[in-house]
């Protein structure tokens, strides 16, 4: 797709796809965080064995807090995600 840019009120292709990015991005984190809520609570009402499950989900938030800090503090995946042609 080429690029147009702001011709006869119309906003570019580039910007409307941006734009639907977003929101997809926005939908898929809200999806995700009621899910996660709704397996918190079955979890509370299957106590003692709920706590396995918490015990699961606290390794595994853990473990994605340590891949997404390595990853913004890695400057060498920057450089080439923003200088290297694909």
């Amino acid at each position: 797709m080429e690029e147009k840019g702001e011709k006869n009120g119309y906003i570019c292709i580039f910007k409307r796809k941006k734009i639907m990015e977003k929101a997809g991005y926005v939908l898929l984190a809200i999806v995700a965080l009621v899910w996660l809520g709704i397996i918190i609570i079955g979890m509370v009402e299957a106590w003692p064995w709920g706590i396995v499950g918490f015990l699961v989900l606290a390794g595994i938030g853990l473990l994605f807090a340590k891949v997404v800090k390595e990853r913004l503090e890695n400057k060498e995946d920057d450089y080439y995600s923003k200088n290297i042609d694909k």
